[in-house]
Protein backbone atom coordinates (compact mmCIF):
# COMPACT_ATOMS: atom_id res chain seq x y z
CA UNK A 1 0.00 0.00 0.00
CA UNK A 2 0.95 3.53 -1.13
CA UNK A 3 2.09 5.88 1.53
CA UNK A 4 0.21 9.32 2.40
CA UNK A 5 2.07 11.30 0.06
CA UNK A 6 -0.76 13.41 -1.53
CA UNK A 7 -1.82 17.34 -0.29
CA UNK A 8 -4.93 19.05 -0.56
CA UNK A 9 -4.17 22.82 0.48
CA UNK A 10 -7.03 25.09 0.90
CA UNK A 11 -7.22 28.59 2.06
CA UNK A 12 -9.55 29.25 4.53
CA UNK A 13 -12.53 31.53 3.72
CA UNK A 14 -9.99 33.10 1.39
CA UNK A 15 -11.70 36.58 0.19
CA UNK A 16 -12.45 37.38 4.24
CA UNK A 17 -9.11 36.04 5.13
CA UNK A 18 -7.71 38.58 2.88
CA UNK A 19 -9.74 41.62 3.63
CA UNK A 20 -8.98 40.88 7.22
CA UNK A 21 -4.88 40.40 6.36
CA UNK A 22 -5.25 43.79 4.40
CA UNK A 23 -7.23 45.52 6.89
CA UNK A 24 -6.12 44.51 10.92
CA UNK A 25 -8.71 46.32 12.48
CA UNK A 26 -10.78 43.61 10.62
CA UNK A 27 -8.90 40.82 12.25
CA UNK A 28 -11.33 38.61 14.70
CA UNK A 29 -14.75 40.61 13.59
CA UNK A 30 -17.66 39.41 11.85
CA UNK A 31 -16.96 40.18 8.19
CA UNK A 32 -19.35 39.61 5.22
CA UNK A 33 -17.86 40.11 1.48
CA UNK A 34 -20.23 41.10 -0.53
CA UNK A 35 -23.46 43.17 0.11
CA UNK A 36 -26.40 41.85 -2.02
CA UNK A 37 -25.23 38.47 -1.95
CA UNK A 38 -22.98 37.00 0.44
CA UNK A 39 -19.41 36.15 -1.69
CA UNK A 40 -17.56 34.95 1.81
CA UNK A 41 -17.85 35.08 5.23
CA UNK A 42 -15.20 35.12 8.22
CA UNK A 43 -15.46 32.39 10.91
CA UNK A 44 -16.79 35.10 12.64
CA UNK A 45 -19.57 35.52 10.92
CA UNK A 46 -20.07 31.91 10.43
CA UNK A 47 -20.87 31.48 14.03
CA UNK A 48 -23.81 33.08 13.57
CA UNK A 49 -24.89 31.47 10.47
CA UNK A 50 -23.42 33.35 7.80
CA UNK A 51 -23.06 31.07 4.73
CA UNK A 52 -21.51 32.03 0.88
CA UNK A 53 -24.57 32.40 -1.20
CA UNK A 54 -27.16 33.79 1.33
CA UNK A 55 -28.52 37.16 0.86
CA UNK A 56 -27.55 39.86 2.01
CA UNK A 57 -30.56 40.78 4.10
CA UNK A 58 -30.79 37.45 5.56
CA UNK A 59 -26.92 37.60 6.59
CA UNK A 60 -27.29 41.01 8.43
CA UNK A 61 -30.19 39.45 10.26
CA UNK A 62 -28.49 36.80 11.58
CA UNK A 63 -25.49 38.84 12.36
CA UNK A 64 -26.47 42.67 12.75
CA UNK A 65 -22.82 43.60 14.07
CA UNK A 66 -21.10 42.22 10.82
CA UNK A 67 -18.74 44.43 9.01
CA UNK A 68 -19.56 44.34 5.12
CA UNK A 69 -16.82 45.07 2.70
CA UNK A 70 -17.00 44.99 -1.39
CA UNK A 71 -15.10 42.46 -3.07
CA UNK A 72 -11.78 43.57 -4.43
CA UNK A 73 -11.17 40.91 -7.11
CA UNK A 74 -7.90 42.11 -7.73
CA UNK A 75 -6.26 41.31 -4.37
CA UNK A 76 -7.82 37.98 -4.07
CA UNK A 77 -6.08 37.13 -7.81
CA UNK A 78 -2.69 38.53 -6.56
CA UNK A 79 -2.93 36.53 -3.06
CA UNK A 80 -3.55 33.50 -4.69
CA UNK A 81 -0.81 33.74 -7.16
CA UNK A 82 1.69 33.85 -4.59
CA UNK A 83 0.10 31.05 -2.85
CA UNK A 84 0.51 29.30 -6.06
CA UNK A 85 4.02 30.26 -6.65
CA UNK A 86 4.48 28.87 -3.08
CA UNK A 87 2.84 25.03 -3.94
CA UNK A 88 4.80 25.31 -7.14
CA UNK A 89 8.26 25.84 -5.09
CA UNK A 90 7.36 22.79 -3.06
CA UNK A 91 6.26 20.37 -5.79
CA UNK A 92 6.42 20.68 -9.77
CA UNK A 93 2.91 17.88 -9.61
CA UNK A 94 0.50 20.82 -8.41
CA UNK A 95 -3.14 20.49 -9.59
CA UNK A 96 -5.11 23.54 -9.05
CA UNK A 97 -8.85 23.19 -8.56
CA UNK A 98 -9.43 27.13 -8.00
CA UNK A 99 -8.49 30.16 -7.13
CA UNK A 100 -7.62 29.46 -3.70
CA UNK A 101 -7.03 25.04 -3.52
CA UNK A 102 -5.10 22.64 -5.10
CA UNK A 103 -3.44 18.97 -4.96
CA UNK A 104 -0.20 18.27 -4.46
CA UNK A 105 2.23 15.47 -4.66
CA UNK A 106 5.14 15.31 -2.83
CA UNK A 107 5.29 11.56 -2.72
CA UNK A 108 8.27 11.59 -4.62
CA UNK A 109 10.10 14.10 -2.09
CA UNK A 110 10.75 11.96 0.93
CA UNK A 111 14.42 11.09 0.62
CA UNK A 112 15.46 14.46 -0.13
CA UNK A 113 13.37 16.79 1.70
CA UNK A 114 11.47 14.93 4.53
CA UNK A 115 7.70 13.28 5.16
CA UNK A 116 4.87 14.35 3.85
CA UNK A 117 3.64 16.16 6.83
CA UNK A 118 6.71 18.22 7.65
CA UNK A 119 6.50 19.49 3.94
CA UNK A 120 2.51 20.45 4.42
CA UNK A 121 3.30 22.02 7.97
CA UNK A 122 6.24 23.98 6.42
CA UNK A 123 3.93 24.80 3.44
CA UNK A 124 1.66 26.50 5.67
CA UNK A 125 4.07 28.22 7.91
CA UNK A 126 5.45 30.16 4.03
CA UNK A 127 1.69 30.87 3.28
CA UNK A 128 1.23 32.51 6.37
CA UNK A 129 4.39 33.82 6.65
CA UNK A 130 5.03 34.89 2.88
CA UNK A 131 1.25 36.02 2.23
CA UNK A 132 0.02 36.47 5.65
CA UNK A 133 -2.98 33.84 4.85
CA UNK A 134 -4.29 31.08 7.04
CA UNK A 135 -4.54 27.55 4.91
CA UNK A 136 -5.81 24.22 5.87
CA UNK A 137 -3.63 20.60 4.93
CA UNK A 138 -5.13 17.58 4.47
CA UNK A 139 -2.52 14.70 3.62
CA UNK A 140 -3.31 11.24 2.50
CA UNK A 141 -2.61 8.49 0.62
CA UNK A 142 -5.48 9.38 -1.98
CA UNK A 143 -6.91 12.82 -3.52
CA UNK A 144 -10.54 12.15 -1.80
CA UNK A 145 -8.91 11.35 1.38
CA UNK A 146 -6.52 14.80 1.55
CA UNK A 147 -9.64 16.60 0.19
CA UNK A 148 -11.86 15.13 3.35
CA UNK A 149 -9.02 15.24 5.94
CA UNK A 150 -8.29 19.22 5.02
CA UNK A 151 -12.05 19.88 5.42
CA UNK A 152 -11.96 18.15 8.71
CA UNK A 153 -9.17 20.41 9.81
CA UNK A 154 -10.54 23.70 8.99
CA UNK A 155 -9.83 26.29 10.13
CA UNK A 156 -6.38 26.82 9.73
CA UNK A 157 -5.24 22.58 10.59
CA UNK A 158 -3.08 20.43 9.44
CA UNK A 159 -4.52 16.44 8.93
CA UNK A 160 -2.69 13.65 7.75
CA UNK A 161 -4.53 10.50 7.44
CA UNK A 162 -2.03 7.40 7.15
CA UNK A 163 -3.05 4.15 5.38
CA UNK A 164 -3.36 2.38 8.75
CA UNK A 165 -5.66 5.29 9.54
CA UNK A 166 -8.42 5.74 6.65
CA UNK A 167 -10.82 3.45 7.61
CA UNK A 168 -11.33 4.89 11.31
CA UNK A 169 -10.73 8.46 9.99
CA UNK A 170 -13.70 8.02 6.97
CA UNK A 171 -16.45 5.28 7.92
CA UNK A 172 -17.63 7.69 10.89
CA UNK A 173 -18.43 10.54 8.59
CA UNK A 174 -22.04 11.37 7.77
CA UNK A 175 -22.34 11.28 4.28
CA UNK A 176 -22.50 14.37 3.77
CA UNK A 177 -18.38 14.18 3.32
CA UNK A 178 -18.57 12.28 0.32
CA UNK A 179 -16.94 13.80 -2.96
CA UNK A 180 -20.73 14.55 -4.94
CA UNK A 181 -23.24 13.88 -2.68
CA UNK A 182 -25.48 17.02 -2.25
CA UNK A 183 -29.03 17.76 -0.58
CA UNK A 184 -30.65 15.39 -3.17
CA UNK A 185 -28.26 12.40 -3.46
CA UNK A 186 -27.97 12.50 1.24
CA UNK A 187 -32.22 12.63 1.42
CA UNK A 188 -31.91 9.46 -0.29
CA UNK A 189 -29.46 7.60 1.22
CA UNK A 190 -31.01 8.56 4.30
CA UNK A 191 -34.06 7.35 3.29
CA UNK A 192 -32.07 4.13 2.91
CA UNK A 193 -31.09 4.23 6.77
CA UNK A 194 -27.82 5.22 5.13
CA UNK A 195 -26.32 8.47 7.38
CA UNK A 196 -22.55 7.37 7.47
CA UNK A 197 -20.29 6.75 5.17
CA UNK A 198 -19.21 3.29 6.66
CA UNK A 199 -23.08 2.31 6.60
CA UNK A 200 -22.63 3.12 2.91
CA UNK A 201 -19.58 0.87 2.27
CA UNK A 202 -21.50 -1.73 3.59
CA UNK A 203 -24.30 -1.77 0.88
CA UNK A 204 -23.81 -3.89 -2.21
CA UNK A 205 -22.52 -1.72 -4.98
CA UNK A 206 -25.33 -2.82 -7.43
CA UNK A 207 -27.83 -1.52 -4.74
CA UNK A 208 -26.23 1.95 -4.81
CA UNK A 209 -26.81 2.19 -8.73
CA UNK A 210 -30.31 0.90 -8.50
CA UNK A 211 -30.93 3.89 -5.91
CA UNK A 212 -28.93 6.83 -7.60
CA UNK A 213 -28.09 5.58 -11.01
CA UNK A 214 -25.15 3.42 -12.64
CA UNK A 215 -22.38 5.62 -12.49
CA UNK A 216 -23.51 7.84 -9.08
CA UNK A 217 -23.87 4.66 -7.17
CA UNK A 218 -20.33 3.34 -8.32
CA UNK A 219 -18.68 6.18 -8.13
CA UNK A 220 -20.06 6.65 -4.09
CA UNK A 221 -19.48 2.73 -3.21
CA UNK A 222 -15.89 3.18 -4.91
CA UNK A 223 -15.44 6.33 -2.24
CA UNK A 224 -16.62 4.99 0.87
CA UNK A 225 -14.46 2.10 0.34
CA UNK A 226 -11.42 3.79 -0.25
CA UNK A 227 -10.93 2.94 -3.82
CA UNK A 228 -9.64 6.43 -5.86
CA UNK A 229 -6.78 6.07 -8.24
CA UNK A 230 -6.79 9.01 -9.56
CA UNK A 231 -3.58 10.80 -9.70
CA UNK A 232 -2.59 14.15 -9.39
CA UNK A 233 -2.54 15.60 -12.67
CA UNK A 234 -0.85 19.08 -13.95
CA UNK A 235 -2.61 21.14 -16.06
CA UNK A 236 -2.05 23.42 -18.84
CA UNK A 237 1.67 24.90 -18.31
CA UNK A 238 1.69 28.50 -16.31
CA UNK A 239 1.96 31.80 -18.39
CA UNK A 240 4.35 33.06 -15.60
CA UNK A 241 6.84 31.76 -12.60
CA UNK A 242 7.84 33.11 -9.58
CA UNK A 243 9.30 33.09 -6.18
CA UNK A 244 9.42 35.24 -3.43
CA UNK A 245 11.08 35.97 0.48
CA UNK A 246 9.22 37.68 2.96
CA UNK A 247 11.51 39.88 5.42
CA UNK A 248 11.17 39.63 9.08
CA UNK A 249 10.55 43.53 10.60
CA UNK A 250 9.64 46.84 8.46
CA UNK A 251 13.32 48.38 9.43
CA UNK A 252 15.44 49.55 5.98
CA UNK A 253 17.66 47.53 4.11
CA UNK A 254 20.58 48.47 2.73
CA UNK A 255 20.56 48.01 -1.26
CA UNK A 256 23.21 45.30 -0.75
CA UNK A 257 20.63 43.53 1.31
CA UNK A 258 18.27 43.78 -0.65
CA UNK A 259 20.28 42.69 -3.98
CA UNK A 260 21.52 39.58 -2.09
CA UNK A 261 18.08 38.32 -2.05
CA UNK A 262 16.96 39.33 -5.57
CA UNK A 263 20.10 37.70 -6.42
CA UNK A 264 18.67 34.45 -5.09
CA UNK A 265 15.12 34.84 -6.13
CA UNK A 266 16.30 35.00 -9.66
CA UNK A 267 18.40 32.20 -9.35
CA UNK A 268 15.56 29.79 -8.27
CA UNK A 269 13.33 30.95 -10.51
CA UNK A 270 15.80 30.70 -13.83
CA UNK A 271 16.64 27.60 -13.05
CA UNK A 272 12.93 26.49 -12.77
CA UNK A 273 12.10 27.62 -16.19
CA UNK A 274 15.20 25.90 -17.42
CA UNK A 275 14.21 22.49 -16.13
CA UNK A 276 10.33 22.94 -17.58
CA UNK A 277 12.66 24.52 -20.79
CA UNK A 278 10.70 27.01 -20.53
CA UNK A 279 12.24 30.48 -21.60
CA UNK A 280 10.22 34.38 -21.00
CA UNK A 281 10.47 38.01 -21.64
CA UNK A 282 8.89 40.00 -18.94
CA UNK A 283 10.55 40.23 -15.55
CA UNK A 284 7.97 41.52 -12.32
CA UNK A 285 9.33 42.76 -9.35
CA UNK A 286 6.75 42.13 -6.43
CA UNK A 287 7.10 44.21 -2.83
CA UNK A 288 5.16 44.92 0.00
CA UNK A 289 6.30 47.88 2.08
CA UNK A 290 6.52 48.18 6.18
CA UNK A 291 2.78 49.46 6.26
CA UNK A 292 1.82 46.34 4.03
CA UNK A 293 1.22 48.14 1.21
CA UNK A 294 1.98 46.54 -2.56
CA UNK A 295 3.98 48.01 -5.68
CA UNK A 296 5.00 45.58 -8.49
CA UNK A 297 7.66 47.15 -11.61
CA UNK A 298 8.43 44.87 -14.35
CA UNK A 299 10.38 45.21 -17.71
CA UNK A 300 10.26 43.12 -21.05
CA UNK A 301 13.77 42.42 -22.86
CA UNK A 302 13.71 42.16 -26.51
CA UNK A 303 14.36 38.14 -26.78
CA UNK A 304 12.69 35.41 -24.77
CA UNK A 305 15.61 33.50 -22.04
CA UNK A 306 15.97 31.27 -19.42
CA UNK A 307 19.69 32.91 -18.45
CA UNK A 308 20.25 33.46 -15.09
CA UNK A 309 22.72 36.42 -15.82
CA UNK A 310 20.06 38.17 -18.25
CA UNK A 311 17.38 38.21 -15.39
CA UNK A 312 19.78 39.17 -12.91
CA UNK A 313 20.82 42.62 -14.95
CA UNK A 314 17.23 43.27 -15.57
CA UNK A 315 15.61 42.38 -11.88
CA UNK A 316 18.55 44.70 -10.78
CA UNK A 317 17.99 47.55 -12.81
CA UNK A 318 13.94 47.24 -11.67
CA UNK A 319 15.64 47.03 -7.99
CA UNK A 320 18.00 50.30 -7.90
CA UNK A 321 15.03 52.65 -9.57
CA UNK A 322 12.64 51.37 -6.52
CA UNK A 323 15.30 51.68 -3.85
CA UNK A 324 14.46 55.05 -2.61
CA UNK A 325 10.99 54.10 -2.17
CA UNK A 326 12.07 50.86 -0.26
CA UNK A 327 14.46 53.01 1.68
CA UNK A 328 11.52 55.35 2.89
CA UNK A 329 9.07 52.85 3.39
CA UNK A 330 10.65 50.08 4.59
CA UNK A 331 10.45 46.46 2.74
CA UNK A 332 8.36 43.36 4.01
CA UNK A 333 8.40 41.03 1.03
CA UNK A 334 10.61 41.24 -2.25
CA UNK A 335 9.30 38.59 -5.26
CA UNK A 336 9.97 38.17 -8.52
CA UNK A 337 8.08 36.50 -11.34
CA UNK A 338 8.69 35.86 -14.97
CA UNK A 339 5.94 35.75 -17.68
CA UNK A 340 5.53 35.26 -21.12
CA UNK A 341 6.50 32.07 -21.00
CA UNK A 342 7.04 29.84 -24.32
CA UNK A 343 8.80 26.37 -24.60
CA UNK A 344 12.13 26.36 -25.18
CA UNK A 345 11.81 25.16 -28.61
CA UNK A 346 9.55 27.97 -29.60
CA UNK A 347 11.24 30.32 -32.34
CA UNK A 348 12.72 33.06 -32.04
CA UNK A 349 13.77 36.16 -34.34
CA UNK A 350 17.46 35.20 -34.93
CA UNK A 351 19.93 38.43 -35.36
CA UNK A 352 22.66 39.46 -37.10
CA UNK A 353 26.01 39.00 -34.34
CA UNK A 354 28.11 41.69 -34.86
CA UNK A 355 29.17 42.11 -31.92
CA UNK A 356 29.12 38.90 -30.11
CA UNK A 357 26.44 38.65 -28.36
CA UNK A 358 25.50 34.99 -29.40
CA UNK A 359 28.94 34.08 -28.12
CA UNK A 360 28.32 35.80 -25.12
CA UNK A 361 24.71 34.04 -24.85
CA UNK A 362 26.11 30.61 -25.33
CA UNK A 363 28.70 30.91 -22.85
CA UNK A 364 26.18 32.00 -20.45
CA UNK A 365 24.27 28.98 -21.14
CA UNK A 366 26.94 26.91 -20.76
CA UNK A 367 27.50 28.07 -17.39
CA UNK A 368 24.03 27.58 -16.39
CA UNK A 369 23.54 23.97 -17.53
CA UNK A 370 27.08 23.05 -15.53
CA UNK A 371 25.53 24.55 -12.66
CA UNK A 372 21.78 22.98 -12.66
CA UNK A 373 23.80 19.40 -13.00
CA UNK A 374 25.83 20.01 -10.15
CA UNK A 375 22.98 21.02 -8.17
CA UNK A 376 21.05 18.25 -9.53
CA UNK A 377 23.40 16.08 -8.57
CA UNK A 378 24.52 17.17 -4.71
CA UNK A 379 21.76 19.39 -3.98
CA UNK A 380 20.71 23.19 -4.47
CA UNK A 381 22.60 24.10 -1.34
CA UNK A 382 25.87 22.93 -3.01
CA UNK A 383 26.76 26.04 -5.23
CA UNK A 384 25.55 29.19 -4.97
CA UNK A 385 26.53 32.87 -5.99
CA UNK A 386 28.82 34.26 -3.96
CA UNK A 387 26.49 37.58 -3.46
CA UNK A 388 23.78 35.57 -1.37
CA UNK A 389 26.50 34.71 0.65
CA UNK A 390 28.24 37.84 1.77
CA UNK A 391 25.14 39.26 2.75
CA UNK A 392 25.11 41.79 5.95
CA UNK A 393 24.68 44.72 6.40
CA UNK A 394 27.74 47.24 5.47
CA UNK A 395 27.98 50.52 7.49
CA UNK A 396 28.60 52.20 3.85
CA UNK A 397 25.82 51.02 2.43
CA UNK A 398 22.72 52.73 1.26
CA UNK A 399 20.58 54.12 -1.45
CA UNK A 400 23.99 55.05 -3.19
CA UNK A 401 26.21 51.63 -2.64
CA UNK A 402 27.45 50.11 -5.82
CA UNK A 403 26.15 46.72 -6.67
CA UNK A 404 28.55 44.47 -8.45
CA UNK A 405 27.47 41.99 -11.26
CA UNK A 406 28.26 38.54 -10.86
CA UNK A 407 30.43 36.94 -13.27
CA UNK A 408 32.18 33.56 -13.43
CA UNK A 409 34.43 34.43 -10.24
CA UNK A 410 31.15 35.21 -8.73
CA UNK A 411 30.56 31.65 -8.05
CA UNK A 412 31.44 29.88 -5.32
CA UNK A 413 31.04 25.84 -4.61
CA UNK A 414 30.07 25.61 -1.02
CA UNK A 415 31.82 23.69 1.41
CA UNK A 416 31.79 22.31 4.77
CA UNK A 417 35.14 24.55 5.38
CA UNK A 418 32.80 27.95 5.68
CA UNK A 419 35.79 29.36 3.09
CA UNK A 420 35.05 33.13 2.04
CA UNK A 421 34.22 33.35 -1.01
CA UNK A 422 36.39 35.27 -3.80
CA UNK A 423 35.90 38.99 -4.51
CA UNK A 424 33.71 39.37 -7.94
CA UNK A 425 35.78 41.61 -10.56
CA UNK A 426 32.28 43.01 -12.04
CA UNK A 427 30.96 45.55 -13.73
CA UNK A 428 28.24 47.73 -11.90
CA UNK A 429 24.19 47.18 -13.03
CA UNK A 430 23.50 48.13 -16.75
CA UNK A 431 20.25 50.12 -17.39
CA UNK A 432 18.67 48.79 -20.43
Amino acid sequence: MTSAGILHADLDSFYAAVEQRDRPELAGRPLIVGGGVVLAASYEARAFGVRGGMGGREAMRRCPHAHVVAPRFGAYVEASREVFAIFEDTTPIVEGLSIDEAFLDVSGLQRLVGPPAEIAAALRARVRLEVGLPISVGVARTKYLAKVASAVSKPDGLLVVEPEQEVAFLHPLPVERLWGVGQVTAAKLHARGIRTIGQLAEHAESDLELALGSASGRHLWALANLRDPRPVTVGRRRSSIGSQSALGGSRTRTLEELDAILVGLVDRVSRRLRAGERIGRTMTLRLRFGDFERATRSATIPRSTASTAAWIDTARALLHTSYPLLRERGCTLIGVSISGLVDEVHDEQLELDLWGRERRREESAALDRALDAVRDRFGTASVARAVTVRRGPRSDAGASSRIEEPTLPDLMLASSTGAAPRSAQGRGPRSR
